[in-house]
C-alpha cells in the first residue's frame, strides 16, 4: 500500500461588515451617480491578471445586481496612465504608486489610496517535448540579459537550440516585474525575447515552438474560464524554479499556492489596487469587495495567495 501526502492550504476569515462610505446617489461635478455598490464604472488592470478579476466581477455584479464594473484589460503602463490621467478610478497592477505619481495627483487636489489584495508568482511554461524544467534565478538573470542564449548552455543534452522568452507584452507586469526584481532595474537585452499582446497568445506560442519559454502569471494555471480545462491538458509544462544555483529538483519549487504562502518559490509579487476616487463610488466598493472577506476566498479559490485571513496548511496522506 502506498501513501502519498498532500498539502491542502486553507483560509479562514472573520466576516466583517463593509461600510457604505461614499455611498450617495447624488450627481457629481464631474456627472458620476454611481454609490458604493451601484451604477456603471470602467476600470483597468494589467492583462495578466484577468482570471481573478473576471472571477471577482462576476461574484461582485451578482452579489450587487445594480452594478456594472466593465473591465479594460492592457498592459500595467497603460492602465496606470488611464488613472493618472483620469481616464479611470481605479487600477489593478504589480506596484504601488510611485512617490512621484502619488504627488502629481495630490497637486490636483485628489487623495489617491493603495492596498494588496493578492500574491500572485510568474510562471515559467515550456513546450511539453522539452525535458529542462529546471531553472535558478541566477539562471533566468542570464537569459534575460544575453548570457544564456542556447538550451545547451543549461543542459548539455538540450538540442532544442537558441532560447526565445515570450513575454505578454512590451510593457506589462510581467516585464517590469522581471527588470525590477530579477535585473536590479536593468532593462531585458536579450534579443532573442519577444512579447506578444496576451497571455493567451503566450501560451499558443510555446506550444509551437519547442525551443520557447513563456512568463505568465500564475493564475492563468488555474483559470476557471476555460471551461474545457485546456490549461491543464495543453502541450506545456510549468517549470520549477530555485533562488539557490545550480538549479536541483531538491531546491525548485513550482508556482503552487502553497510555495506562495511559504516563500520557497523565488518570483512574487503583490497584487494592488490602485484608487483615485474622490466620490468612494463604484471603484471604492469593488476594490473593497476584492480586499473583504468574499473576494479573499475568491483569490485563495484561484490558486493566488490572499492578504488577509488566516492560512490553514494541513498535511494529508491517502492510501493507494
Amino acid at each position: 500500500m502506498k501513501l502519498t501526502s498532500y498539502i491542502f492550504v486553507g483560509l479562514t476569515i472573520t466576516s466583517i461588515l463593509i461600510s457604505s462610505c461614499g455611498n450617495n446617489n447624488k450627481k457629481g461635478k464631474d456627472g458620476r451617480t454611481d454609490t458604493y455598490s451601484s451604477g456603471t464604472i470602467s476600470f483597468a488592470s494589467d492583462e495578466s491578471f484577468s482570471p481573478i478579476i473576471e472571477e471577482e466581477r462576476e461574484v461582485f455584479q451578482h452579489d450587487y445586481p445594480d452594478a456594472k464594473v466593465n473591465p479594460i484589460y492592457t498592459n500595467e503602463s497603460e492602465g496606470i496612465n488611464m488613472l493618472l490621467h483620469g481616464k479611470t478610478w481605479l487600477v489593478f497592477a504589480a506596484r504601488d504608486f510611485k512617490p512621484a505619481e502619488k504627488k502629481s495627483l495630490e497637486a490636483k487636489q485628489f487623495l489617491p489610496t493603495s492596498f494588496s489584495i493578492a500574491y500572485d508568482a510568474l510562471a515559467f511554461i515550456v513546450n511539453k517535448s522539452n525535458t529542462d524544467t529546471l531553472l535558478s534565478v541566477k539562471d533566468v538573470k542570464d537569459i534575460m540579459n544575453g548570457r544564456i542564449t542556447k538550451w545547451s548552455q543549461i543542459d548539455k543534452r538540450n538540442n532544442k537550440g537558441v532560447i526565445t522568452v515570450v513575454f505578454d507584452n512590451p510593457k506589462s507586469s510581467t516585464v517590469h516585474f522581471i527588470e525590477d526584481s530579477v535585473l536590479s532595474g536593468k532593462p531585458i537585452i536579450n534579443k532573442n525575447v519577444a512579447a506578444v499582446k496576451k497571455t493567451a497568445e503566450v501560451i499558443k506560442y510555446v506550444e509551437q515552438n519547442p525551443n520557447a519559454i513563456g512568463i505568465i502569471g500564475n493564475n492563468w494555471l488555474n483559470d476557471k474560464r476555460d471551461t474545457t480545462n485546456l490549461t491543464f491538458k495543453r502541450n506545456i509544462r510549468v517549470m520549477s524554479l530555485s533562488k539557490i544555483h545550480p538549479a536541483t529538483a531538491a531546491s525548485s519549487r513550482k508556482p503552487y499556492q502553497y510555495y506562495i504562502y511559504n516563500g520557497e518559490y523565488p518570483l512574487i509579487r503583490t497584487i494592488f489596487a490602485l484608487l483615485n476616487d474622490p466620490r468612494r463610488g463604484l471603484p471604492w466598493g469593488f476594490a473593497h469587495f476584492i480586499q473583504g472577506p468574499k473576494g479573499q476566498r475568491i483569490v485563495m479559490k484561484t490558486g493566488l495567495l490572499p492578504v488577509l485571513g488566516n492560512i490553514n496548511v494541513r498535511d494529508v496522506n491517502t492510501a493507494q
